[in-house]
Parts: structure tokens; C-alpha cells; sequence
């Protein structure tokens, strides 16, 4: 039953962190409250490889 709620509470919070960077810093905003959360997610997606435009046209 605690395997349960535990993974219930992360799923919750993974989607909570989902909607609110597709809410905000997705778009270029800053977060209101804790700006330094929007920062921290920043940092994180830029250092993430991408593929540019040219890249995925081959």
C-alpha cells in the first residue's frame, strides 16, 4: 500500500512539474512565485541535446 501512495505522489508531481514548465518557461516567461524553479529548468533543457532544423531534414 506505501509502494502505491508513493508512486502515485511521484507521478503526480513529475506532472505537476510538466504543466507548470509548459506553462511558463516553455513559452519565455518567468515563473511568479519561485523564479529560481524556472531557472533550474532552464539550466536543465539547455543542456539537453537537440536537433536543429537543418539537422532533422536529411
Amino acid at each position: 500500500m506505501l509502494a502505491i501512495i508513493l508512486m502515485m505522489t511521484l507521478g503526480v508531481l513529475v506532472a505537476g512539474a510538466v504543466a507548470v514548465y509548459v506553462a511558463y518557461p516553455h513559452r519565455g516567461q518567468r515563473i511568479p512565485v519561485v523564479p529560481q524553479l524556472g531557472d533550474a529548468m532552464r539550466k536543465g533543457v539547455d543542456s539537453l541535446p537537440t536537433l536543429e532544423d537543418s539537422e532533422s531534414r536529411v
